[in-house]
């Protein structure tokens, strides 16, 4: 019997454009699924990490006599016993697996002990003896460039520059501000952790929590002197990863000691050790001056922004690209000056963290739009609405912007929502109510709008792409399917998404989805919003293959069809190096917020009353879960609004801890009223657009902006503390 593959996708549930269970969503609630925390192993031992605790210090000397004496060790390890490379990085191979003669921040590696039990290996690592000699440290990222240098080549480690149109004009209007935004910790629930199991024949299996096998796999192996083929990698479960795990932290490690013991190895960071153990959103200080004529068109837009990419490189030059070539947000300027510095300072790497460069300078450039607005006396939808991009518009790197643009339209759907009733007479819904603080006397209401613009997938030439497999055999008289990627799941629905894709495709309703490791092709990173646009159009074109093959039968026998596609999205080019011009992005997303706030202007408390969203998503895939990444990215746009911050002095962490940096819960999340436009993109697999970063560029300046509103004050700095607002 055959069918047509229209026939097919009609006869089963659970396809595109529905919200099927998730398959792991009732473990996760019940507390029930494995983490890669929860992993075992007979014979295991444990490891452990000696840290530096200066963040720039020369290394004297290592003693680890008294450490090796504490019964149940294994081994103690320094650089000295890494075999292959001691160095790794993403971008640049700046980074040891551990010290050297040099620390270069607060928590370095510098030691590794494998011990019997987690308590004897913590023990053991207070055992080490390091003399330092301590060093001034470079903590300042406007002044870093001109600082003794931290690595061969000084401290920039990367200039974009952005030149378009006329250089030096007049406007009627101009504006211009210094801007700050702190540094911001991914705060994934889940701490690093993984299992390192040695084999007889010199090779190692590695299983992590990561967000990029193929690539950890490359730096792993590098660094133990392994071909590639010798390490293994299989992802374990994932408690969030946001930008955070795409780094490395205890892979070589627990591989080292495991190679070196013959035994499996464990390793888990506590709290503390995780803030220091990766990398976080960049902080940055941002000047910007903005042009218009007198009915509020920008005439042009300069800006001079600074990143701090702390002691190693991570994926600071490409954080750079994304926070000058998006620089000016969605709006059509024709004049650009922008010029964006990363830089190498002591103070904690950072790397990768949603919205990727576009949350820094999401900022600035919406306070200068609402700026703008007091200036002109618009109002600040209005002078939005009058520059907004849309299809067809040219951005500063002279690209033009070929899908839906509906920057207008998702402002307008957010100003037309019904306004939250007045304040609350309940003072549990007042600023600080719960801890009754306050009982509404200083309390005053704001409301804030703000739109911005992220790049999908990986830019400038990047080779981005993702490999599936697709396998179809009989299972008890009916076809079943199997999806095999490496493709990491980080909690974002990736493995419900890649089912949903079979459905639709071969109309098969049992689909497996088999452990994502490094047997099959690269996956490419979880990161940049790319896995549904990327993994999702190499499962599309796999199924493709296999459909072919079945040619509509329903019965195959003992028949095995089995397709591997590596999928590729259109390609992206280099930025000119002098100019910044060039087609660097595959796509575009945009997401506007309103938000609505209830602000003591006695005791500097902040409430978020409503925090409402329109987001173009190309196509909902799975409804349900574009709702809610909307929802979380939203959340911590609002976590960096007013209380998320990683607090640093002289290069040391101040409140590496859940109880000193405050991330929202569900007593500080509003109500969210969400519209979720479906203008499909011609040229990606269904018409989709990535969804996860947007709202975490625009929910943050909505929210402040709606707190200037509510105080009249300038607020240039993120996140808003109580002090910038009583004055204390």
């Amino acid at each position: 019997m055959t069918l047509t593959p229209a026939e097919l996708t009609s006869a089963v549930s659970g396809g595109i454009g529905t919200s099927p269970q998730r398959p792991d969503g009732n473990l996760k609630v019940r507390g029930e699924f494995a983490y890669a925390s929860d992993l075992w192993h007979e014979d295991m031992i444990w490891g452990a990490t000696l840290r530096s605790p200066h963040p720039y210090a020369r290394i004297v000397s290592v003693d680890l006599t008294e450490a090796l004496k504490v019964p149940g060790v294994y081994a103690v390890l320094t650089h000295s016993d890494v075999p292959g490379r001691n160095q790794y990085g993403l971008e640049h191979k700046d980074q040891p697996v551990l010290a050297v003669d040099v620390v270069r921040y607060q928590g370095e590696p510098v030691a590794l002990v494998g011990a019997d039990h987690p308590e004897t290996a913590l023990r053991a690592m207070k055992k080490i003896v390091v003399a330092y000699d301590v060093l001034e440290p470079v903590v300042d990222m406007e002044t870093a460039a001109d600082s003794a240098p931290l690595h061969p080549g000084g401290n920039l480690v990367r200039h974009v520059p952005i030149r378009r149109g006329a250089q030096d004009l007049q406007a009627d209007v101009v504006v211009s501000g210094r801007y700050e935004v702190g540094m911001q910790d991914q705060a994934f629930l889940g701490p690093e952790s993984g299992l390192a199991v040695p084999a007889a024949d010199g090779s190692v299996d590695l299983y992590i929590a990561t967000q990029w096998l193929h690539v950890d796999r490359a730096q792993v192996a590098s660094a133990l002197g392994l071909p590639e083929e010798k390490v293994r990698l299989t992802l374990s479960g994932v408690g969030g990863a946001f930008g955070g795990r795409e780094d490395l932290s205890m892979q070589v490690h627990a591989c080292l000691l495991a190679l070196h013991t013959g035994k499996p190895v464990k390793m888990v960071y506590n709290r503390e050790e995780s803030f220091y153990g990766h990398v976080h959103r960049h902080p940055a200080v941002l000047y910007y001056e903005h042009g218009a004529d007198h009915t509020g068109k920008l005439v042009y837009v300069k800006a001079r922004i600074y990143l701090d990419g702390g002691a190693y490189a991570s994926s600071t030059p490409a954080v750079v690209a994304n926070a000058a070539t998006l620089g000016v947000g969605p709006y059509e300027v024709d004049n650009v000056t922008i010029d964006c510095y990363g830089l190498y300072t002591n103070n904690p790497p950072c790397g990768a963290m949603r919205g990727f460069g576009a949350v820094q300078a999401g900022f600035a450039y919406e306070s200068q739009m609402d700026k703008l607005a007091d200036a002109l006396g618009m109002s600040p939808v209005d002078v939005r609405v009058r520059n907004a991009m849309t299809e067809g518009s040219v951005m500063p790197t002279g690209q033009v912007v070929d899908s839906a643009a509906p920057v207008a339209q998702l402002l307008k759907l957010v100003q037309d929502k019904p306004l939250p009733a007045g304040t609350s007479s309940d003072i549990r819904e007042l600023p600080g109510g719960v801890s009754n603080t306050t009982h509404g006397e200083g309390v005053v209401r704001g409301v804030g709008y703000a739109v911005g613009i992220k790049n999908i997938c990986f830019s400038e030439g990047y080779d981005d792409y993702s490999t599936a497999r697709v396998r179809v055999s009989m299972v008890n008289g009916s076809l079943a399917a199997a999806v095999h990627t490496a493709a990491c799941e980080v909690g974002q629905g990736l493995v419900t998404i890649m089912q949903q894709i079979v459905r639709t495709e071969l109309g098969i309703e049992r689909v497996t989805v088999l452990p994502m490791d490094t047997t099959i092709g690269n996956g490419g990173s979880t990161s940049a919003s790319r896995q549904t646009y990327v993994t999702g159009g190499a499962v599309k074109a796999a199924c493709a293959a296999v459909r072919s093959r079945l040619d509509g039968r329903v019965d195959i026998g003992s028949e095995v069809i089995d397709e591997t596609v590596e999928w590729r999205h259109r390609a992206t080019e280099a930025l000119d190096p002098v100019t910044g011009q060039g087609n660097a992005h595959v796509q575009y997303g945009f997401a506007a917020h309103r938000a609505v706030v209830d602000v003591d202007v006695e005791l500097g408390l902040v409430r978020v009353v409503a925090l409402d969203c329109a987001q173009d998503v190309g196509r909902a895939l799975n409804p349900q879960a574009v709702v809610g990444q909307i929802q979380g990215g939203s959340a911590q746009g609002l976590g960096l609004a007013v209380m998320e911050e990683i607090q640093t002095s002289g290069g040391k962490v101040r409140n590496p801890s859940f109880t000193d940096y405050l991330i929202p819960t569900v007593l500080d999340m509003p109500p969210m009223s969400i519209d979720v436009l479906e203008l499909a993109d011609p040229h990606a697999p269904y018409g989709i657009r990535g969804v996860g970063e947007p709202p975490t560029i625009s929910s943050t300046p909505a929210i402040v902006a709606a707190i200037r509103a509510a105080t009249g004050l300038a607020l240039t700095r993120v996140p808003v503390r109580p002090e910038h607002l009583t004055g204390t």
